[in-house]
């Protein structure tokens, strides 16, 4: 082979390796950018996702901060609750303890005295008219109107 044939073989594998190493650089550089693009998104994702859950997370906070109001209003209300119903049955034991004593006040004065006698209607205040109609005459269910009264 000739000397001159080699030199451009040689000539010509030194561009293609030129033209191979410049394609490579340019691509490296396209693929570098695109990589820069794509990492810019992911950061201004990750800036959105990140507000939005700051943003969540204040309005879950305030979300319990309600709940653990509301729920101390109810037990609040509760014992309100609880307390009325003591006092309710502190009352109640104190009528009670009243009537015993009144009870054996009445058995001590009259010791022949009945319960049921101490409750006839003539004892227990004045005759209501209606009281006194009713004792006279039965009511038939066909003289009772709409609203429930008696009809004459």
């Amino acid at each position: 082979m000739e000397t001159w044939l080699i030199v451009v073989i040689v000539l010509a594998v030194v561009v293609a390796l030129v033209l191979i190493g410049l394609t490579m650089a340019k691509r490296g550089r396209a693929g570098g950018e695109r990589k820069r693009e794509l990492a810019r998104e992911h950061l201004h994702e990750a800036q959105l996702r990140g507000t939005r859950a700051e943003k969540e997370e204040a309005l879950g906070e305030e979300q319990a901060a309600r709940a653990r109001r509301e729920r101390a209003e109810v037990e609040e209300r509760a014992m309100q609750a609880e307390r009325e119903a003591q006092e309710r049955a502190g009352r109640a034991q104190e009528d009670r303890s009243a009537a015993q004593q009144l009870k054996a006040k009445a058995e001590s004065l009259d010791p022949g005295l009945r319960q049921d006698d101490s409750l006839r209607p003539s004892d227990t205040g004045p005759i209501r008219r209606h009281d006194a109609v009713a004792a006279e005459e039965p009511v038939r269910r066909d003289e009772i109107g709409e609203s429930g009264t008696v009809q004459r």
